[in-house]
């Protein structure tokens, strides 16, 4: 599986997966945290790198992460990866399966697809109106951090629904959603308590992917404009 990596790649996981072990023996984070931060950074290279093989881990980490959440009150976090992450897993194995590239580009396995400056006022929009609306509904159920909830829900969505098109703008949509998700479970932790730290660690790991997954994706998308030429 490590046999195209480069060695950012490579490094990446590494200090990241050291860290969560380090973790979970030192400060007696949970199993399932540390299985949930694993598999999910592994998803998260392996979609910076346009592989198909990512959603594989990608069931593990939307399962175990729901349980997480939903066990600090994070409801919106736990529909979001129980209800719509984890089946869509599934569909995004199908619909990138239809999609794959025969270019022989290194790293990647599907066609890459640039969003236009329409499709980003309507992404835009959408997300405003989507957030708020969300947002008293989370306020609504009693949950907690209800507008960074909303908002990392809703552009995660909205990412998702990207990263199925294979649009490398998906990348700018999960940069916010980590910068989010990291200011969330700082607040969750402090207020609550709990050991999850590998969620912490998890997020800060996703943030430092995104921002390689976009800069890689506009590299693979180049790439295949111009074999295709």
């Amino acid at each position: 599986m490590l046999r195209d990596w480069t060695l950012f790649e490579k490094l990446w996981l590494i200090i990241f997966t050291a860290v969560n072990v380090y973790l979970f023996f030192a400060w007696s984070d949970s199993l399932i945290g540390l299985i949930s931060s694993i598999t999910g950074m592994l998803c998260v290279v392996l979609v910076a790198k346009g592989k198909i093989s990512n959603y594989y881990f990608g069931i593990i980490q939307t399962s175990t992460y729901a349980y997480i959440s939903y066990g600090y009150g994070l409801y919106g976090e736990a529909m979001l990866n129980g209800l719509f992450y984890l089946p869509v897993q599934f569909i995004g194995i199908y619909l990138w399966n239809k999609h794959r590239t025969n270019q022989g580009v290194s790293g990647e396995d599907v066609k890459v697809k640039r969003l236009s400056k329409t499709g980003w006022l309507y992404t835009i929009s959408t997300a405003v109106i989507l957030i708020i609306g969300y947002g008293f509904f989370l306020k609504y159920l009693g949950g907690n951090s209800i507008w960074a909830d909303s908002a990392t829900n809703v552009l995660s969505v909205m990412a998702q629904i990207l990263m199925l098109k294979r649009f490398a703008e998906q990348w700018l949509l999960w940069i916010s959603v980590n910068i989010l998700s990291i200011y969330l479970w700082i607040s969750v932790l402090l207020s609550q308590g709990g050991n999850d730290f590998s969620m912490l660690v998890m997020w800060t790991a996703f943030l430092v992917n995104s921002i390689y997954g976009y800069i890689n994706w506009r590299k693979l998308y180049s790439k295949q404009t111009m074999e295709a030429e």
